[in-house]
């Protein structure tokens, strides 16, 4: 049975300037989820990824440790159903 799911996540922390973009990015890639992340302008970076439950929760671990040379101090997370806007996962513009 598919629990497919949507997760919108804030990491806060040093988390632009460290490759965390792409660090997120080939995790997704690897857990075969759907999204977008992006820097926000106020230094933090935006996750919104589609996918099994179990792998967002991985996804979410993840943030939650960064890559190297990150900081991460919180990691805001909600809970969606998902859309189906996504069809791969993707780096995006700065909001």
């Amino acid at each position: 049975m598919s629990s497919q799911k949507r997760v919108h996540a804030v990491v806060q922390g040093r988390a632009q300037g460290v490759g965390f973009r792409y660090f997120v990015a080939e995790i997704a890639a690897h857990l075969q989820l759907t999204g977008v992340c992006r820097n926000l302008r106020n230094g933090d970076v935006e996750v919104i990824a589609e996918g099994e439950e179990g792998a967002l929760e991985a996804l979410v671990a993840a943030l939650n440790r960064g890559p190297g040379g990150s900081r991460v101090d919180n990691v805001h997370v909600v809970w969606f159903p998902p859309t189906g806007e996504f069809r791969t996962f993707r780096i995006g513009s700065t909001r």
